[in-house]
């Protein structure tokens, strides 16, 4: 009995739930979340050097940065970000544009109070004011302004410098093991429907050439014979006209 109800609610589940979203649920299942990130108290943060508005969390062992109104923390290759520091994480496809002017030793230089040879008197904003005034910084580019960051005597890199560091950056992190191992865990189905694409575009347009070719063809030949029939229908009643005048 408990069998014969089982099976019936599962086909029933079967015949209301469809396909694509059972496929869809799937997918989500298979893309874990990180784990949750204890506080005893809203984290304090810093801002980075040589950056516009990223602030990361540097009392704790992984990387919690916020940036753009939004948390963000890298997890098994892959990213997460949430509108709370310790919670509501959702999956992130991208990398996001503001890691890679993130320094890499950036926690060996907090723990020196030393960045590149010069005093660090970093800054700690409390999670309060972060959020009472993040877009007014990020918008009116406060900190790259000030051009400092709490460094003592120190000169802001060039605009060049800065680009060719974050494509390094972004070299060095593609080349990282668990984010390799993240690109070969990625569905064949992408590939699948990139190769299908193609073919359905060229095939599409075959059959319109030639209808338009048969109504171009038609169009001379109905032309060409509407004035045969108006021509002879004329003349027998000029030529009787004709005769009687002469008459």
């Amino acid at each position: 009995m408990k069998r014969l109800l089982f099976g019936t609610a599962l086909l029933a589940l079967l015949i209301v739930v469809p396909v694509p979203i059972m496929a869809q649920v799937s997918i989500n299942v298979n893309i874990g979340l990180p784990p949750p990130i204890i506080f005893q108290a809203p984290p304090d943060v810093i801002v980075m050097p040589d950056t516009n508005s990223v602030y990361v969390v540097p009392e704790i062992d992984v990387d919690l940065f916020f940036w753009n109104g939004w948390w963000w923390r890298p997890w098994e290759g892959r990213w997460y970000r949430s509108r709370y520091y310790n919670r509501g994480w959702g999956y992130y496809k991208n990398i996001p544009s503001f890691y890679f002017d993130v320094d890499p030793g950036w926690r060996g230089y907090y723990r020196d109070r030393n960045w590149y040879g010069h005093q660090w008197d970093y800054e700690r904003i409390p999670n309060q004011r972060l959020q009472q005034n993040w877009k007014g910084w990020h918008n009116d580019r406060h900190w790259e302004r000030q051009a400092t960051w709490g460094v003592q005597g120190y000169q802001p890199r060039p605009q060049q410098q800065r680009q060719e560091l974050r494509q390094q950056r972004q070299q060095q992190y593609q080349q990282r093991p668990e984010v390799q191992q993240q690109k070969q865990k990625q569905p064949q189905k992408k590939v699948q429907q990139q190769q299908r694409q193609p073919q359905e575009r060229v095939d599409q347009p075959r059959q319109q050439p030639q209808e338009k070719v048969q109504q171009q063809q038609r169009q001379p030949q109905e032309r060409v014979q509407q004035p045969q029939h108006s021509q002879p229908q004329g003349k027998p009643e000029r030529e009787q006209e004709e005769k009687q005048d002469r008459k």
